[in-house]
């Protein structure tokens, strides 16, 4: 009888569990089970595996063999266990030595000739490796640089079982052709989920061009709209840009990663985790340095967004946009239950999706930017437009976002229509993204030197109570605010609201903290009532 053990990782969400891959042989008739609570592609590994390993120039035990993934609780799917079903069959029929494969996490999907394809997930995998104490990976040859990115890990990349049977057993490594350079490599594919690609709107830097990426010096006027924008960007507070048609609303969310400061260390780490699952990285760029951008359709469902589909859920737009932007185009045709679903992550940074087959918790730090128009036809604020929709009607397109959804958007801008002297350059271009970019960085670096030390990293996340305490403004700033309060205008989460808006406004211009002109810049974005303030963008 013999016996062997190897290890992968099952993906529970964009989070890893060591799954030990256990096979054993004893005398009988020639069968293959497979336990251990696998769903319908792991159960077709048996076939995979069998003909992998008799391409590879091995032979296939013809005894009664047993392979059991073990904790037997963990739901398991996936083609990725196909490389240590293998290893672990033939450590049991001692054609390598078990020792061998005992500590070593393989990750991987086997054709039927023996390659190894890449699958998704690799990155959450080998941290889910790394933090239970593995130290050696195998994966496939395409995704070794996205293991790489995991460190104290040893990754071996190998093509096929040929050559991971050759390294374990001490032979010489045999060569394997690599893909015709001149057609597209089909071992990527198993990376990418089919439709996946451009067009779901992850990336508004290709929109126009890889050489021409979206600039906000492109953007005709809008000086309140590009104020806003570049609070929004300097604090991680979410935006309501509401105007007609054609004034611009897109072309200004679609630039607001170019303004975002690149990701850190960490947060690339799990920008590219949920990628990764997702099937939406990018091959050849096994890390993700900007912020993501997503734009779902306004067709989209509360699955789609939040997460959701068959068996274990998988990550939804807010999730894709995390450390990111999520754009929501005409914010109103949305569905109330997709948009009031957003609540919970606007507040918590994160989803909480329960479904039979178990709960999942994803990553859902975003900032949001809602884009609407003003009535069904658009033209309710345009005088002259000829508007022919009813007042009834108007309230009803207006109210499908809801009141606790706006409750948690600090900044509302109208969006004006945008002028011939503006739009034919008379009035000069704008400033660029890059310009902007710098005071957005420099913003926060001062959020971050006040905030340190603490479990925040932007104003947004500051809670309301230290906003009262300890990060105090100055001595009467506060008196439009309260006044607001008391007449109704501001709840009590918006004056928090008002309050983090003001310290972003005072990092952008450079202050130690915000002053009544601050609150009132604050409030002016918040309520959209004109304060008699100057609304220019950058320092004042």
């Amino acid at each position: 009888m013999g016996f062997a053990r190897a290890c992968s990782v099952a993906l529970v969400g964009v989070e890893g569990v060591v799954v030990e891959v256990q096979a054993d042989l004893e005398p009988g008739v020639a069968a293959f089970a497979l336990v251990g609570l696998p769903d319908k592609s792991l159960v077709e590994s048996r076939d995979r595996v069998r003909a992998a390993v008799v391409n590879s120039g091995a032979e296939w035990p013809q005894k009664k063999l047993t392979v059991g993934l073990s904790p037997a609780s963990v739901p398991k799917g996936g083609s990725g266990f196909d490389l240590a079903v293998a290893c672990a069959v033939l450590g049991a029929a001692e054609r390598i030595d078990p020792a061998a494969i005992a500590d070593v996490v393989m990750i991987g999907e086997l054709g039927l000739d023996g390659r190894v394809r890449p699958v998704r997930g690799v990155l959450p995998a080998v941290l889910a490796a790394a933090e239970a104490g593995y130290r050696q990976v195998v994966v496939p040859e395409q995704t070794a640089g996205e293991a790489a990115l995991v460190p104290g890990v040893s990754v071996l990349g190998v093509r096929s079982l040929r050559q991971l049977i050759a390294v374990l057993g001490d032979e010489p490594v045999p060569d394997e052709p690599a893909a015709d350079r001149g057609r597209p490599d089909t071992m990527l594919s198993g990376l990418m989920v089919p439709g996946a690609g451009i067009g779901t709107g992850l990336a508004p830097h290709t929109a126009g061009g890889a050489s021409h990426p979206p600039d906000l010096a492109d953007v005709a006027g809008q000086g309140r709209a590009r104020k806003a924008l570049e609070v929004a960007a300097a604090g991680g507070h979410h935006l309501l840009l509401s105007g007609p048609p054609g004034a611009g609303k897109t072309m200004l969310a679609e630039r607001l990663t170019a303004i975002l400061p690149p990701l850190t260390r960490q947060e690339s780490l799990e920008v590219t985790a949920v990628h990764s699952v997702a099937g939406i990285l990018p091959p050849g760029e096994p890390l993700i340095a900007r912020a993501p951008y997503c734009a779902p359709h306004h067709s989209a469902t509360m699955q789609s967004l939040v997460g959701g589909g068959n068996g274990l859920p998988r990550p939804g737009a807010v999730s894709l946009a995390h450390r990111g932007v999520l754009f929501l185009d005409e914010a109103p045709e949305f569905s109330g239950r997709a948009l009031d679903a957003l609540r919970q992550p606007l507040e918590s940074g994160h989803v909480v999706v329960a479904r039979a087959a178990g709960v999942v918790r994803l990553p859902a730090r975003f900032l949001m930017v809602l884009a609407a128009n003003p009535c069904p036809c658009g033209r309710h604020t345009l005088a002259g437009a000829g508007c022919e929709c009813p007042p009834s009607l108007v309230r009803r397109y207006q109210s499908r976002l809801s009141g606790p959804l706006l409750d948690r958007v600090d900044l509302r801008v109208e969006v004006e229509p945008v002028g011939r002297a503006d739009l034919m350059g008379s009035g000069g271009r704008g400033e660029s993204s890059a310009v902007v970019a710098a005071r957005v960085a420099e913003a926060r670096e001062r959020a971050g030197a006040r905030l340190a030390g603490t479990p925040w990293a932007t104003n947004s996340e500051v809670p309301g109570h230290e906003l009262r305490t300890r990060l105090v403004a100055a001595p009467g700033a506060l008196m439009a605010a309260e006044r607001d309060m008391e007449r109704g205008i501001l709840t009590a989460r918006g004056l928090d609201r008002v309050l983090r808006v003001a310290w972003t406004v005072a990092d952008l211009r450079g202050a130690d903290r915000p002053d009544a002109s601050d609150i009132a810049v604050a409030l002016e974005l918040r309520t959209g009532i004109q304060r008699g303030v100057p609304m220019r963008a950058g320092a004042s």
